[in-house]
């Protein structure tokens, strides 16, 4: 029943990326997690949203809510006190005051959007993959939620995959290098095009030669480095300047 009627859930944020991915341990607003909800069904529910309400006994969550940590700890309502201090029932109202109509928080996610402006979001394979996000392979185990692998533990921004930001595509992979580039990037492409006969110890160049070559080992980008040090006082000689420190002691 579950490799046919999984359910993926995820917190998403207003730009469809999904920020968190639900697995069995990922707690709820009711501070009870994920596996103590109701996730298997034999039918799946045509209504939306689908509701997984909570299967602890005396809780009043009717649906499971994703709400994000701050550190180790929950977030603040605008009434300032923690999310672990509302009702889980409908409404959310605070326990610690009375002039809170719910809880709304302004807690920033990693994604740039406020926590309020996400959903929980609870669909199927073919809903899921309709939106060409990744549903990983069926399995049997239970409350998996959004886990797919190894990736899905990290922030969406950080998630190389259709659910994150997105792999990036061969055409920019394979784009040249601009001005416009991280200074990183235009060394590398330096290191690549360049001889070491045309490496010189100023700018960029000295910090291009410094980095090991991909066809590389070891002994070879030592010798290069110090074929390099033994050019570069042999020209400081010829200049006039003062040779540099011998690595070598004298006879």
């Amino acid at each position: 029943m579950r490799l046919q009627n999984r359910l993926f859930v995820s917190w998403r944020s207003p730009t469809g990326m999904d920020c968190k991915l639900v697995g069995p341990e990922t707690l709820c607003f009711c501070t009870h997690r994920y596996k103590q909800h109701k996730t298997d069904f034999e039918t799946i529910p045509q209504q939306r949203p689908i509701s997984l309400p909570c299967r602890v006994t005396g809780c009043q969550c009717g649906a499971y809510l994703y709400v994000p940590l701050n550190g180790a700890q929950p977030i603040r309502c605008r009434c300032k006190h923690f999310a672990d201090q509302h009702s889980a029932a409908p409404g959310f109202i605070c326990n610690a005051c009375s002039k809170c109509s719910g809880f709304h928080s302004c807690f920033t996610c990693a994604c740039g959007q406020p926590a309020y402006a996400h959903d929980t979001v609870v669909e199927t394979k073919q809903e899921r993959l309709a939106q060409g996000k990744p549903v990983g392979q069926d399995v049997p185990y239970a409350a998996m939620g959004g886990l797919t692998g190894f990736s899905s533990l990290a922030e969406g921004y950080m998630r190389l995959d259709d659910s994150g930001v997105g792999a990036p595509s061969v055409e920019f992979l394979d784009s040249p290098v601009t001005a416009r580039d991280h200074p990183f990037l235009k060394a590398f492409q330096a290191s690549c095009s360049s001889s070491p006969e045309t490496l010189t110890d100023v700018g960029t160049s000295s910090q291009v030669s410094s980095l090991r070559r991909p066809e590389e080992d070891d002994m070879a980008f030592f010798e290069r480095r110090y074929q390099e040090r033994i050019k570069m006082e042999k020209a400081a000689k010829l200049k006039g300047k003062a040779p540099l420190p011998s690595t070598t002691k004298p006879s």
